[in-house]
């Protein structure tokens, strides 16, 4: 398929780009960097946009039979609320109308874990139950996750007006070689209080369900959790539960995911076909430091997603 990646030079979307391009697909990155007038042999080609204006949109869509959509603020504490939400929101709203109007077939919106609420609240909160799944409630109160609940509603108005079809992916903490160390590292030293129960995702086993979605046939709108199938953590979800929120604590539901993650991808394994075959042990010693052999292949930029940035007219 000729399908276009947005965010392309964020982790998730250079990921993505690697694991379509290495499944055969003709592909097309966007994203706000400069782009550079080299071109490269293995490269893909980029073209530089500014979603949240619809004149962009428009003109990088167009041509394309599927959109994969990770382009974002990737979080609601390092921008002003407003920001957040306007990139975010008129950024998903543009490109998905975009889609429509060409005609694409497929669209595959990034969405995110902090959906229901429970992750940045600025009234702390805990989720209903464990592992948590695509039916709990939704009650989000930060920019991004009600942004990125708002772009699932307009995934819904895109199916009820047009022949498009949708899958939301609500992958939980994303992880890669780059940030492996410092994010989960603290975790297997000394466990802490975590909002998002310890649960992450690795962006390969993401890149891989973007490829299943885009290539996959569901109808309508469809919205699909993505998380690894362990926790950041030596000792087990509902060990971690009790202790850092005491009576506090979610019930965990029986039976649990499998490796005991606070994240149910059961929806994304029967719909997509996705099977999660990575986990921090892949990277990480159990004191949290990068294996020797990770750390020489990061240092040399060999990895998915730095193969990913490679390009053409796009650095």
């Amino acid at each position: 398929m000729r399908i276009l990646v947005t965010g392309a030079r964020g982790k998730v979307g250079a990921a993505a780009v690697a694991a379509l391009t290495d499944a055969g697909h003709e592909i097309t990155a966007t994203d706000l960097g400069l782009p550079v007038f080299e071109a490269r042999p293995d490269g893909v080609p980029y073209i530089r946009a500014d979603l949240t204006d619809a004149g962009d949109a428009f003109a990088v869509v167009r041509g394309h039979d599927a959109v994969v959509h990770a382009a974002a603020i990737p979080d609601p504490t390092s921008s002003p609320p407003h920001r957040v939400f306007q990139n975010n929101l008129m950024a998903i709203f543009n490109t998905l109308e975009a889609a429509v109007r060409s005609g694409a077939a497929r669209f595959v919106n990034l969405s995110s874990e902090t959906v229901p609420g429970f992750i940045f609240p600025e009234r702390p909160w805990v989720p209903d139950y464990l592992p948590v799944d695509e039916q709990h409630p939704i009650r989000p109160q930060d920019p991004y996750a009600t942004a990125k609940h708002f772009g699932e509603q307009l995934m819904d108005r895109a199916v009820r007006l047009s022949d498009i079809t949708c899958v939301s992916l609500r992958p939980s903490w994303v992880q890669w070689e780059g940030n492996y160390e410092q994010g989960i590292g603290p975790c297997l030293r000394e466990p802490a209080r975590s909002e998002g129960f310890w649960a992450y995702t690795d962006v390969y086993d993401l890149a891989d369900a973007i490829g299943l979605a885009a290539a996959a046939t569901t109808p309508g709108h469809e919205v699909v959790y993505i998380a690894a199938p362990d926790i950041a953590s030596h000792e087990s979800l509902a060990t971690l539960a009790r202790r850092f929120h005491g009576e506090q604590a979610p019930a965990i539901r029986s039976p649990e995911e499998p490796g005991g993650s606070a994240i149910s991808s059961a929806k994304a394994r029967r719909l997509l076909g996705y099977d999660p075959r990575r986990s921090w042990r892949d990277y990480l010693d159990d004191s949290g430091r990068l294996h020797p052999e990770v750390r020489e292949r990061l240092e040399r930029g060999e990895t998915g997603v730095q193969r990913g940035r490679r390009l053409t007219g796009g650095g």
